[in-house]
């Protein structure tokens, strides 16, 4: 991970078609990740509330970049997806490159 990747902006979504419901995002970073009564993880915005729209995506507290990014890193099903804000890119999950 760059030292870029802790400076910018990041947003995160959880694709729910592979959430497996292990639980390690919303050990990590429970802030951020919290399971509905589905058994899948989805994530929360600054008020608590979960966003279950597919593909929702919240802000990362600055202070939780760092688990944000471990619980896609440590995701069993892959589903964690954490973008830049400014170019979409991502930065940890899946399709990170």
């Amino acid at each position: 991970m760059s030292a870029e990747t802790v400076t910018d902006e990041l947003q995160v979504w959880v694709d729910q078609d592979l959430c497996t419901g292990d639980g390690l995002c919303v050990q990590y970073a429970p802030e951020v990740f919290e399971f509905d009564i589905d058994g899948l993880a989805y994530v929360k915005d600054p008020a608590g509330e979960l966003r279950q729209s597919p593909g929702a995506r919240v802000g990362v507290p600055a202070r939780l970049r760092l688990e944000v990014i471990d619980s896609a890193k440590e995701c069993p099903g892959d589903c964690i997806h954490v973008v830049r804000s400014a170019d979409d890119v991502e930065v940890a999950g899946p399709d990170a490159g």
